[in-house]
């Protein structure tokens, strides 16, 4: 082969595109593939990021911890590479994450949209550098919780008084304990059966939780405050990505991650939660279960009961040095909420 051979050869693979890189993300979360925060949110943005791309994103789903291990372990297999993304609560990680943890400190969420949308201000602007580890890609909350129960229902703060209930988090616990009640930790898919079997009363949960679980079989009595009123708890939670996995993408394709993440997710899981939380509401009174609503006086009662779980965690805050009544005055003018 002669030089101009191999000059013609080398412009056609000057001139040739090279191949497009493909990526497949492995998307893990603790919940049934039917829920909605799979269905709803996380499937559309992989549709979203597929059509973008021209088919060069992809996802595998691997719900109910179909990779093994506990919700609280999602936060370290993301990091780890074992999943490429993970929807999870940081609160799973009891003490890991204490910054965005404010948000579950008593009566911040009022609902999913306006306080995922907080959650994400106070995330930029305070809570940063604990994730630093990941790419984080939202930040919503669950819209607070409601009580669900088997026997009887609770009516105000009398009725928590020995209540075994299940709660999600650390800060659910001891707000739950401060309300009198007796709080049992366990992921979401044992606690259908655990009510079943009478070794719990009920379970503290949003209500996008309540048909995925299968709650809605178990339970018969439900209660919450009023609309536009803070609730006594609420879960954080946040879809985080392998940070080397998102390094390795070629610019075109972090682009796509970026313009479908951060607001428009925070924005899109808000009102998927809010929307749920309505026609569950609705489902739930049409086969004939009764929801309370807890009246302006007992949620006062309440406030004043779990005043010292704020107290508390302003002292743990300081021990990590967090200035926590700084953090907790940001995360109410945020949400807009009092004490």
């Amino acid at each position: 082969m002669n030089y101009r051979s191999f000059a013609i050869l080398g412009a056609l693979a000057i001139s040739l595109p090279s191949v497009a890189q493909e990526v497949t993300l492995k998307i893990a979360h603790f919940l049934p593939s039917a829920a909605p925060t799979q269905q709803r949110v996380l499937q559309p943005w992989c549709d979203e990021m597929k059509k973008e791309s021209n088919g060069r994103i992809a996802c595998q789903f691997f719900p109910a911890m179909q990779l093994g291990g506990t919700p609280a372990q999602l936060a370290d297999q993301v990091k780890n590479g074992v999943a490429d993304v993970v929807w999870t609560g940081p609160g799973y990680s009891a003490g890991r994450f204490p910054a965005i943890e404010t948000f579950e400190l008593p009566f911040l969420v009022t609902n999913a949209s306006s306080s995922s949308k907080a959650l994400w201000k106070f995330y930029q602007q305070y809570a940063q550098q604990e994730f630093a580890a990941y790419k984080v890609l939202a930040f919503h909350t669950d819209g607070g919780q409601a009580v669900h129960t088997a026997g009887k229902p609770v009516a105000g703060l009398t009725g928590f008084a020995g209540m075994k209930l299940r709660t999600s988090t650390r800060m659910g616990a001891k707000t739950l304990a401060a309300l009198g009640g007796a709080p049992v930790a366990m992921p979401p898919a044992q606690v259908t059966e655990a009510i079943a079997k009478g070794v719990v009363d009920g379970s503290l949960g949003a209500w996008e939780l309540v048909y995925p679980t299968k709650l809605s079989e178990v339970t018969k009595f439900h209660a919450q405050p009023a609309t536009g009123v803070a609730h006594p708890t609420a879960t954080v939670l946040t879809v985080l990505m392998n940070k080397q996995k998102y390094d390795s993408l070629p610019p075109d394709l972090k682009a796509i991650v970026d313009k479908t993440t951060g607001d428009v997710m925070v924005a899109k899981f808000g009102a998927v939660f809010d929307d749920v939380a309505a026609s569950t509401r609705k489902k739930i009174e049409q086969q004939g279960d009764k929801i309370t609503t807890f009246s302006a006086v007992e949620v006062s009662a309440m406030k004043r009961a779990t005043a010292s779980v704020e107290d508390e965690w302003i002292k743990q805050a300081a021990d990590k040095g967090l200035d926590g009544k700084k953090l907790i005055a940001a995360a109410r003018e945020l949400t807009g909420t009092s004490k």
